[in-house]
């Protein structure tokens, strides 16, 4: 009897060991990085020997965005990094003088430059919105340094030489903040009342998401940065084709203008209830011919744009099934 007591105890606090040791690798570490144009801000959790994971938020929102994904990501052993976008929360530009520009080939470019401050040879990443572009980005111009992408809202890689090119009216509608933006009066209207702007289009874009005041205003000091309405307001811009970007990215972005395939494993999200990214329930010929490794395409039922938000399970799983799959 007092030896099977005596096991009991010690296997329970074994266990409780193991409970709070998965514990602390979950937990987040705010942290920050110099890279050659930035200082990015992140949160890291995990395993710092695990291999590194890289996720990134879109517009407009933040690393709170990916606060459910990266839990699970950390408990099975990998290594957690979640950056502000430049323009977003913490993150600086670290020249004063530099132009506030974040074109598509910028973004694309802050991905490799944090991983190359980290030093991390070879990561996964997962992306949505302006993150989803950055991810898709370096997956297709950098396969050796990406091993797997799950890309939430698909292939978003932008020709920006025809981006001035009229769409269908439905599609124009749904861009209606973009036209916004492409004017004094936006500029304008996002200086002024960006908390609401952005509250907006998170009820629009998620219109099942009933999210709570608590929920959003824990990511709205992100959009307070006092780079985020000159970026914002470069990136839609440049992208219709009415503000020019940085030369250093010109020969990026004509090689971006051929829409490069992406050739490394890759699972395609889609959210259902998505009203700016509408997916067909089938694969379109150009989105599959966009990959040449499409692991899966899944229509996500309940989730609208932000779906690391609305359905983290599904983005996780997604995740840990394309990199026990590509080791």
């Amino acid at each position: 009897m007092l030896q099977s007591r005596r096991t009991f105890l010690q296997s329970a606090i074994v266990a409780g060991a193991a409970v709070g040791t998965r514990r602390a690798e979950a937990q987040s570490m705010a942290k920050s990085i110099d890279t050659p144009i930035l200082n990015i801000a992140y949160e890291e959790s995990g395993s710092a020997q695990g291999f590194p994971i890289i996720l990134l938020h879109g517009f407009p929102d933040d690393i709170h965005a990916w606060d459910d994904v990266a839990p699970p990501l950390a408990r099975a052993g990998h290594r957690v990094l979640v950056p502000y976008l430049r323009g977003y929360g913490p993150t600086r530009f670290l020249d004063s003088a530099a132009p506030r520009m974040a074109e598509q080939a910028a973004i694309g470019q802050d991905l490799i430059d944090f991983a190359d401050a980290l030093k991390l040879p070879r990561f996964a990443v997962s992306g949505f919105d302006w993150g989803g572009r950055a991810a898709g980005i370096a997956a297709a111009l950098h396969p050796d340094r990406v091993r797997a992408a799950v890309l939430i809202g698909g292939y978003s890689i932008q020709n920006i030489f025809t981006g001035s090119q009229p769409a269908q009216p439905e599609a124009e509608k749904r861009l209606w903040y973009q036209l916004y933006f492409n004017t004094e009066r936006g500029r304008a209207g996002l200086k002024a009342n960006r908390r609401s702007l952005c509250k907006l289009l998170w009820q629009d874009w998620s219109p099942t998401w009933h999210f709570t005041d608590e929920t959003y205003n824990k990511t709205a000091p992100s959009f307070d940065n006092p780079d985020f309405v000159d970026v914002v307001i470069h990136s839609y811009r440049h992208r219709l084709g009415n503000a020019p970007g940085e030369p250093r990215f010109e020969a990026v972005e004509r090689q971006l203008a051929q829409r490069p395939k992406i050739e490394v494993p890759t699972i395609v999200l889609h959210g259902a209830d998505d009203t700016l990214d509408r997916a067909p329930a089938e694969t379109p010929p150009a989105e599959r011919a966009s990959f040449s490794s499409l692991v899966a395409r899944r229509i996500v039922a309940g989730s609208g744009h932000f779906m690391p938000r609305e359905k983290p399970d599904a983005v996780s799983a997604a995740i840990l099934e394309l990199l026990a799959a590509a080791r």
